[in-house]
């Protein structure tokens, strides 16, 4: 029983018809299409699949009267012909949106230039806040310094044979640490404070009497400089004096009259 099938290919080619008998299978009806249409590549064969319009994919060794419908026209089969597509590794796609989720994770954002509602930039704000932590910590960083101070002090008194001192355990055992960390605490060496006027009044007084000493020298040196200034412009003033004497003296002499000469004409030549 001979059956038409219709055929949709790919391009270039058109869809054609053609007339095949009920037991030809699938796999068969490549060398059909190739004498219908020679430059249909046959080699290509196995690249190549027919499938239903439905999307299902018959088995090479199936008959084309298994394939006909009930609904369709008696005697016609439409099949599309369409070459496999390769396909690869699948999950790329998963790939990169890991990947993009670990770049977008490790991306850093800085909003230093931004401003709250207030209008301050949030820099300003980070700023304020590590100078209120940095101030609120800094008693007991000053404790620990004065106490790591104390243990090398002690470690070097130790090493050079010496005893602590009463005062230094004195301190160490009343001083608080509130102290060591820089509290404010009222100073009574009265006897301190009245030598150390004392040495500023007598450097202030030394030092002035220097001034005075300084200005008295200068004073009796300026007199000698400007006599020096004074005696050159005398000297000057009596070079140019005897200078105009001379002038006017060699002015006064009468001039000397010189007699002609009278010479023989032999001796001249002539």
């Amino acid at each position: 029983m001979s059956c038409s099938v219709l055929i949709q290919a790919f391009a270039p080619f058109p869809s054609f018809s053609l007339a095949a008998s009920g037991e030809t299978q699938i796999r068969d009806l490549f060398p059909l299409i190739h004498q219908r249409y020679p430059a249909f590549p046959v080699s290509l064969a196995d690249s190549l699949l027919f499938s239903t319009h439905s999307g299902h994919v018959p088995p090479a060794t199936s008959l084309v009267a298994d394939l006909k419908s009930t609904e369709a026209t008696e005697g016609l089969v439409t099949l599309r012909l369409s070459p496999r597509l390769l396909g690869g590794k699948g999950g790329f796609g998963s790939q990169l949106r890991a990947a993009g989720g670990r770049m977008s994770s490790q991306k850093t954002s800085n909003n230093d230039s931004c401003r709250d509602l207030t209008g301050r930039r949030l820099s300003t704000i980070k700023e304020a806040k590590k100078l209120a932590d940095y101030i609120e910590h800094e008693p007991a960083r000053l404790a620990a310094k004065a106490e790591a101070e104390r243990v090398k002090l002690e470690t070097l008194e130790r090493k050079l044979g010496i005893a602590p001192s009463t005062s230094s355990t004195k301190t160490d055992s009343s001083v608080t640490a509130e102290v060591l960390s820089g509290k404010k605490h009222r100073f009574d060496d009265t006897e301190y404070l009245e030598k150390s006027n004392e040495l500023k009044e007598g450097v202030k007084n030394a030092v002035s009497a220097a001034l005075l000493k300084k200005k008295k020298k200068a004073k009796l040196a300026s007199p000698t400089e400007d006599a020096k200034p004074t005696s050159e412009f005398l000297k000057g003033k009596d070079k140019a004096v005897e200078e105009a004497k001379i002038k006017s003296a060699l002015a006064d002499v009468p001039a000397m009259e010189i007699p002609p000469i009278a010479l023989a004409l032999d001796a001249v030549g002539a």
